[in-house]
C-alpha cells in the first residue's frame, strides 16, 4: 500500500490551517506543521499558532516544540519529520504536512543537496570577520562570491540575508571549495517513501492582502504588544528576526510610533506573501484551489490521485 502525504501549501492567512484540520479529520490522520516560527513556544499569538479548539480538533507536530534559546535548523526539522512520518504511516498510509515555510516544505519532499566538508579554519575566520564587522560583511561577500544566489535570495527570500546563521554557511562553502555556492544545488536526488499530494491555496491579491490586514489587527487584540514585550531582552536572537516581532522592537525603542508599527507589519506581511506565492508557483505538481474552495471538492482530488 502506498504512503501519501498531503501537501497544503499557500501565503499566509490564507486558510491551510482550517483545511488541514478538515483533512485530518476526513482521513482520519495527523498533521506536521511546517511554519518555522510556530515551532517556538515563545511566540505565540506573532505567529498565528492554531488556536486550542484548533488544537484540539487533530494532533498536531512541530507547534510549539522548540524554545528560540535553541538552534533548529531547516536540516533538524527535516530529519525530525522524517522521523515522525515514518511512525505515523506504520498506522495510516495518508498523512498531512502544513505550512507556509517554503524551504521547510522542499527539505521534507525533495531533501537537501550534499556539500563539500568544509576546513573548520574557515568557519572560524567567517565567524571573526562577522564578529568584527556585522552581518553587511556576510552579504557583500556573498554577493562578491556568488552573485547569482544573492540575487535569487534578494528576490524570493530576503529575510535570510539577515540570518547570520545561513549566511555564514554559503559564505563558508564558498571560501572553502572555491566554488560558489549555488553550483552545489540541485544534484542530490532524493528518495521518499511516500507519494506527495500538493494542494495548493490561492487568493486574488486584494481578498489576500484584507485577510492579512485582519489578522495583524486581531494579533494586536490578542495581545501580541504584551508578547513582544515579554521578548524584548532577547531580541537579538535569529528566531525573533521576524515580521510582527521586529517593528514592535522599533516601537518599544522609541524609533516610531504604535500606529506605525502594526502598519509596517502589515506591510512587510503582505510582501511576505508576495514572495511565498512566488516560491510556491514554482512547485511541481500543486493542485491549485481558491481559498473558498469546499473541501469536499479538495477531498474528491485527492482520493482520485490515489485510486
Amino acid at each position: 500500500m502506498n504512503n501519501y502525504l498531503i501537501t497544503i501549501i499557500g501565503p499566509t492567512a490564507i486558510g491551510k490551517t482550517a483545511l488541514s484540520i478538515k483533512l485530518a479529520q476526513h482521513f482520519n490522520c495527523e498533521i506536521i506543521s511546517c511554519d518555522s516560527r510556530q515551532f517556538f513556544k515563545e511566540m505565540k499569538i506573532g505567529t498565528a499558532v492554531p488556536n486550542e479548539e484548533e488544537l484540539a480538533a487533530a494532533k498536531h507536530h512541530f507547534i510549539q516544540n522548540k524554545s528560540i534559546f535553541e538552534n533548529y535548523s531547516v536540516g533538524d526539522f527535516e530529519v525530525d519529520a522524517l522521523q515522525k512520518l515514518d511512525e505515523l504511516f506504520k498506522t495510516n498510509n495518508v498523512q498531512i504536512m502544513v505550512g507556509g515555510s517554503g524551504l521547510y516544505v522542499d527539505a521534507v519532499l525533495k531533501g537537501f543537496d550534499k556539500f563539500p566538508d568544509i576546513d573548520a579554519s574557515v568557519r572560524d575566520e567567517i565567524n571573526s570577520k562577522y564578529d568584527e564587522l556585522g552581518i553587511e560583511y556576510l552579504q557583500s561577500t556573498l554577493k562578491d562570491l556568488d552573485s547569482d544566489y544573492y540575487q535569487k535570495l534578494e528576490t524570493e527570500n530576503p529575510q535570510t540575508l539577515v540570518n547570520p546563521q545561513r549566511m555564514k554557511r554559503f559564505v563558508e562553502v564558498c571560501f572553502g571549495t572555491g566554488k560558489p555556492y549555488s553550483t552545489f544545488l540541485g544534484k542530490r536526488s532524493v528518495k521518499r517513501d511516500f507519494i506527495p499530494i500538493i494542494i495548493g491555496l490561492q487568493a486574488d491579491r486584494e481578498i489576500m492582502y484584507d485577510r492579512i490586514n485582519q489578522r495583524v489587527d486581531i494579533m494586536m487584540k490578542e495581545g501580541l504588544l504584551e508578547e513582544v514585550k515579554a521578548l524584548y531582552p532577547y531580541r537579538n536572537l535569529n528566531a525573533l528576526q521576524t515580521v510582527g516581532y521586529r517593528q514592535i522592537f522599533d516601537y518599544l525603542d522609541e524609533k516610531t510610533t504604535l500606529d506605525f508599527a502594526v502598519e509596517q507589519i502589515k506591510m512587510n506581511t503582505r510582501r511576505f506573501a508576495k514572495r511565498q506565492i512566488t516560491w510556491f508557483k514554482r512547485t511541481e505538481n500543486t493542485n491549485w484551489f481558491d481559498y473558498k474552495t469546499k473541501p469536499k471538492v479538495i477531498i474528491s482530488t485527492i482520493d482520485n490521485k490515489m485510486d
